[in-house]
C-alpha cells in the first residue's frame, strides 16, 4: 500500500512534522514516502483552466507535476499544516490549486467529478489558539475544514487531527495527539486492506 506524507508547515521539524513522522513510522511495513512541501519548488496557478480539459497542468515541469503523480498513486494520503488565518499554510493552497485534474474532472456542465474516490486520507491542523476556542473560532476547524473541502471533492474518506494552544509546546505535540495520530493511521491503513 502507498501512502504519502505531505508535511504544510515551513518547520520541518515542529508539532506538525513530528505527528507527521508518528504516522511515518506507523505505516511502517508499507510503501511510504514523506515530502516537505516548502523543499519543493511549485509555481503558482496561472488560472488558465487548460488543466481542466488536458488532465495536465501546462506550466513549465516543477515539482508540482512530481507531486500530482505521487499523489495519483497514493492509496492514504497524510495531510499536515499548521493554521495561517484559519486556512491551510500557503504552500499547500498552492499545491491544491496545481493539482486539480489529480483530484477532480467535470462533466459537461462543470459539476466536479471525483477522480479519488474510496482513498482515505487524514488531516492534521495545529494552531496557537488554546482548546476549545481552536474549534470556536475556526481555527484549527477552519484549516481542517478548508482541506477537508478540496479531499471531498476529490472522494477522499478522511479522518483528522487538530491540536489547539501550541504556543507553550515549544516544538513538541502532546502524547495524547502522538497517540490519536498513531491510531488514525492503523485504523486507515487497516480498513485499506481490508478493502483491497
Amino acid at each position: 500500500m502507498n501512502v504519502l506524507i505531505l508535511n504544510g508547515s515551513p518547520r520541518r521539524n515542529g508539532i506538525v512534522g513530528s505527528l507527521l513522522k508518528e504516522a511515518e513510522q506507523s505505516a511502517c511495513g508499507h510503501v511510504v514516502e514523506r515530502i516537505d512541501l516548502y523543499d519543493c519548488q511549485i509555481v503558482s496557478c496561472s488560472g488558465c483552466m487548460a488543466c481542466r480539459t488536458s488532465g495536465r497542468c501546462s506550466l513549465p515541469e516543477d515539482d508540482g507535476h512530481r507531486l500530482a503523480e505521487r499523489i495519483a498513486t497514493a492509496d492514504l494520503l497524510v495531510i499536515g499544516t499548521p493554521t495561517y488565518w484559519g486556512n491551510m499554510s500557503a504552500k499547500l493552497k498552492c499545491l491544491f490549486d496545481r493539482t486539480v485534474p489529480v483530484f477532480m474532472g467535470e462533466n459537461r456542465m462543470g459539476i466536479p467529478q471525483p477522480r479519488r474516490k474510496g482513498c482515505r486520507a487524514i488531516v492534521v491542523t495545529t494552531c496557537t489558539t488554546p482548546w476549545p476556542f481552536n474549534i470556536l473560532f475556526r481555527q484549527s476547524s477552519g484549516a481542517a475544514k478548508r482541506v477537508k473541502e478540496v479531499l471531498r471533492t476529490a472522494g477522499y474518506r478522511m479522518r483528522s487531527l487538530q491540536v489547539g494552544g501550541t504556543k507553550p509546546m515549544h516544538g513538541q505535540a502532546p502524547e495524547q495527539a502522538i497517540r490519536k495520530m498513531r491510531r488514525l493511521v492503523k485504523k486507515s491503513l487497516k480498513k485499506e486492506t481490508n478493502n483491497g
